[in-house]
């Protein structure tokens, strides 16, 4: 299988140049970013087909805030926040549909009702039947790391050597993920911008992304409006600091990009896979 390719449930996703742009569809009330503003089904439905005529490769859909210090909730409620939304996107969602989730129930629902992927921000570790669920469907699966839940994972996060310490944790839970009946081509690698880093860990992890060619999977990278970005470019230029990173990012191996702004990275998505033509 090429190095650009992605396993998921019902198909498998090949890609070259450009890096592959994954929409962002919140259906929470307290996300960082867009929370509240798509509680109501229909208006999830409407910017699930907007993020796709806009031109997303992937979307995104989830039920818990992954936010900084936001708690976690029952698998019930999370259910009863996408369930709906996966429904009214059954037939209408042309795109691969990935669902935001550490929890087995919410995944295995979500798999059930048409989902591809699940984008797993625990590895594995918050719950132990998840990958179970997972190998059941054959679903693409993105395991990131994470120092520890959201509620407390910026309670003074601390490496000795944050990049060898993050690439060695993906090696070692993609051995895991293998021999718990996961496809390793199914599987893309994260390192968790801003879960349970610094500013200066954020940093590092972007300037060492070419040390994670080692894992030979495809990295997905969620840059989109972290705070560190914000940091060193202030609010108003945001786009263009965000657009920035991702193509240092894709400069450097990222293939796949989960955003908030799907035309301004497709933009530079574009434009990063003319550079790597140019240059080959």
């Amino acid at each position: 299988m090429p190095a650009h390719a992605w396993k998921l449930k019902t198909r498998t996703l090949e890609w070259q140049e450009r890096p592959l742009v994954m929409g962002v569809l919140n259906v929470t009330p307290d996300s960082f970013s867009d929370g509240g503003r798509y509680l109501d089904p229909e208006a999830a439905l409407d910017h699930a087909l907007e993020l796709e005529a806009e031109g997303a490769d992937i979307l995104d859909l989830g039920g818990e805030s992954t936010r900084p210090g936001a708690a976690s909730i029952s698998a019930e409620l999370e259910l009863a926040r996408i369930l709906p939304v996966l429904r009214r996107l059954q037939g209408r969602l042309k795109i691969p549909l990935s669902v935001d989730t550490w929890k087995a129930p919410v995944a295995a629902a979500a798999l059930e009702e048409g989902a591809e992927i699940v984008n797993d921000i625990s590895a594995g570790r918050w719950d132990p039947l998840l990958w179970a669920a997972v190998a059941q469907y054959r679903a693409g699966y993105v395991l990131m790391h994470a120092l520890d839940q959201p509620a407390t994972m910026q309670d003074a996060p601390h490496y000795a050597d944050v990049t060898s310490e993050i690439v060695d944790f993906l090696g070692k839970f993609l051995a895991r993920a293998e021999e718990n009946g996961l496809a390793l081509e199914s599987i893309v690698c994260d390192p968790g911008f801003g879960f349970g880093k610094t500013l200066c860990h954020n940093l590092t992890l972007l300037r060492d992304l070419e040390a994670f060619r080692v894992l030979r999977r495809p990295l997905l990278v969620g840059l989109s409006r972290k705070s560190f970005l914000k940091l060193i470019g202030g609010l108003g230029p945001l786009e263009i600091t965000n657009e920035l990173a991702h193509m240092w990012a894709a400069a450097r191996g990222a293939a796949i990009w989960r955003v908030h702004d799907v035309p301004a990275a497709l933009r530079a998505a574009r434009l990063a896979g003319a550079f790597r033509r140019g240059a080959d």
